[in-house]
C-alpha cells in the first residue's frame, strides 16, 4: 500500500509562513494520482479540503478561506506537492494532510481520495 510522507508544519505568528510538502514512499505520486489535495483538520471540527491541483493539466482548486494566501504547487522532478502559505492566522491551526486519488468526484470530496499521509500539524499564534 503505497504512503504520502507530508511535511513541513511547525508553529509561527500570525502573519508568518509555512510551505508544506506531501511525496510519496514508494511510486511516483503523478502516476498513481490525477489529483493531489490538502485537507486540514481543527480539534472538534471535520477535515476540510483546502486545496488541490490535478496532473496532468496543472489546474488548481481552493477554499474560500485560503484563496489569495495558500498556493499549491508541483514538482514532477521531485515528486513532490507543496503548499505555500501565507500570511498566516489563528484560524489556520490544525492538522494538515495530504491526499491523491486517481479516481473522478468533486475535488473536496475527501472520501473520493485513496491515499493520506499522516499529518503535520500548523499551529498559528496571535
Amino acid at each position: 500500500q503505497e504512503q504520502l510522507v507530508d511535511s513541513g508544519g511547525g508553529s509561527v505568528q500570525a502573519g508568518g509562513s509555512l510551505t508544506l510538502s506531501c511525496v510519496t514512499i514508494f511510486s511516483n505520486l503523478f502516476s498513481i494520482s490525477n489529483s493531489v489535495a490538502w485537507f486540514r483538520q481543527a480539534p472538534g471540527k471535520e477535515r476540510e479540503a483546502v486545496a488541490n491541483i490535478y496532473n496532468p493539466s496543472g489546474l488548481t482548486n481552493y477554499a474560500d478561506s485560503v484563496r489569495g494566501r495558500f498556493t499549491i504547487t508541483r514538482d514532477n522532478a521531485k515528486n513532490t506537492v507543496y503548499l505555500q502559505m501565507n500570511n498566516l492566522t489563528p484560524e489556520d491551526t490544525a492538522m494538515y494532510y495530504c491526499a491523491a486519488k486517481k479516481v473522478g468526484g468533486w475535488w473536496s470530496d475527501r472520501s473520493t481520495y485513496t491515499y493520506w499521509g499522516q499529518g503535520t500539524q500548523v499551529t498559528v499564534s496571535s
